[in-house]
């Protein structure tokens, strides 16, 4: 058997829209789930540079678009995908390569479609820096992660920022 994971559940947000501190929680490198700190949330808002672009429907479609492309285009099955207002989700198998570099290739590939598309996009940062990438290394928790990317986040209305 091999060590290699069946899939990666690959989740990061638009520039702005998930700080440190956030009431909805939010994740410390290495130390995981914090638990709310509005004060802090308040400071990084506060020193955002760009104002917050969220996601329209034509921008959610032409990321999935590029999801998809590029996924075939590296040979990644690609299975779940949702560009939502505020950030993306993606389940997908990449054989031979790393959670974080899948992201890096995903976000830097739909930043440049974005561009391309919307001078909003352009000289300014589309994304927050880094995101979210875990192992799923079973069916069960492939299915999961599928469920939750194609359907839960619709009936718990989450959505906006």
């Amino acid at each position: 058997m091999t060590d290699a994971p069946l899939a990666f559940f690959v989740t990061w947000t638009v520039y702005g829209t998930f700080l440190q501190g956030d009431a909805r929680g939010w994740r410390k490198w290495g130390k995981g789930i914090q638990t709310p700190q509005p004060g802090l949330a308040a400071w990084h808002a506060e020193r955002l540079k760009h104002p917050i672009l969220l996601l329209n429907q034509a921008h959610r479609d032409c990321v999935e678009q590029e999801l998809q492309r590029l996924s075939t285009c590296r040979g990644w099955r690609l299975w779940a995908k949702a560009a939502r207002t505020n950030h993306v989700h993606v389940v997908v198998h990449a054989k031979d390569v790393a959670g974080s570099k899948v992201r890096d290739q995903f976000k830097a590939n739909c930043t440049r479609v974005l561009r391309e598309n919307w001078p909003q996009f352009v000289d300014r940062p589309v994304w927050c820096e880094g995101g979210d990438w875990q192992c799923i290394n079973d069916e069960d928790g492939l299915e999961l992660a599928m469920l939750y990317v194609t359907e839960a986040q619709d009936r718990k209305g989450i959505e906006n920022p």
